[in-house]
């Protein structure tokens, strides 16, 4: 049996100090079961006619988080309404639960762990391959991995070298267990996000995960509330963090230090 999930970014990985710089860096999953990986993407484009009838938004439109957000990209010229956007995101995170799917995010703060550049990019990547291994052992699956096109040699360097040697802390006492990522199947595959729904639908996660570790402020949060991430319901994969001591809400992973 196997999973594919599909991987994306939100944020950038450069100093939080810097005008325009992003405070987070954040990675979403969606992970789908290859076995109803059909009735599952018929359920997708059917759920974007929906979207189409409703907005007027074309069904190869790229729907991503800074798009509702700012009112931009396709959506341009279409009029929505930040209420009508945030519908719009809402539904799309509720979506997850009947495709089926699970999700999940990893949020690192830059400010905090003091990672900037690649050690932001491999860190969280890292954390993201660290949890889908442990959840692929555990239920004697394997994966496939898809992520938007752009940092392909990196990513494919990060799943090669885990393929070798991954570390995670234990769940009780100090130190850390050494394990290799050996359930993930062949490279991740890159994949233009105008082209997947799926991608888009990380894109999502990931920004959702984001604001709900930090609050986003009130023109944002016209679309995109703080409590966004809760809208995955049943979909979420709390078992990601079901330890954690920082405060993370289920299914999102912090890096703070």
């Amino acid at each position: 049996m196997t999973y594919i999930a599909y991987i994306d970014e939100t944020g950038d990985t450069g100093n939080p100090q810097l005008r325009g710089a992003s405070s987070c860096y954040a990675l979403g999953c969606v992970i789908i079961d290859l076995d109803v990986w059909p009735s599952v993407f018929d359920s997708l484009v059917a759920f974007r006619r929906q979207v189409r009838t409703t907005f007027g938004i074309p069904l190869r439109a790229e729907l991503k988080a800074n798009y509702l957000i700012r009112d931009s990209g396709p959506l341009r010229g279409l009029g929505l309404a930040p209420s009508q956007r945030n519908y719009i995101y809402q539904t799309h995170m509720q979506l997850l639960s009947t495709l089926p799917a699970e999700a999940f995010a990893v949020v690192t703060d830059k400010a905090k762990t003091g990672w900037r550049g690649k050690s932001c990019f491999d860190g969280t990547w890292e954390m993201v391959l660290q949890r889908l291994e442990r959840s692929c052992s555990k239920q004697g699956r394997t994966m496939l991995l898809a992520h938007d096109n752009g940092e392909n040699d990196a990513v494919r360097a990060l799943v090669r070298r885990a393929r070798r040697y991954l570390t995670a802390g234990r769940m009780e006492g100090g130190g850390g267990i050494q394990f290799k990522a050996d359930r993930i199947l062949e490279d991740p595959v890159p994949r233009t996000s105008h082209h997947s729904y799926f991608i888009q639908l990380a894109d999502l996660v990931a920004y959702a995960g984001w604001r709900s570790y930090q609050r986003p402020g009130a023109g944002v949060a016209a679309v995109v509330p703080q409590s966004m991430w809760s809208h995955i319901g049943s979909a979420t994969k709390s078992e990601v963090n079901m330890w954690s001591l920082n405060g993370s809400v289920p299914g999102v992973v912090l890096r703070t230090r």
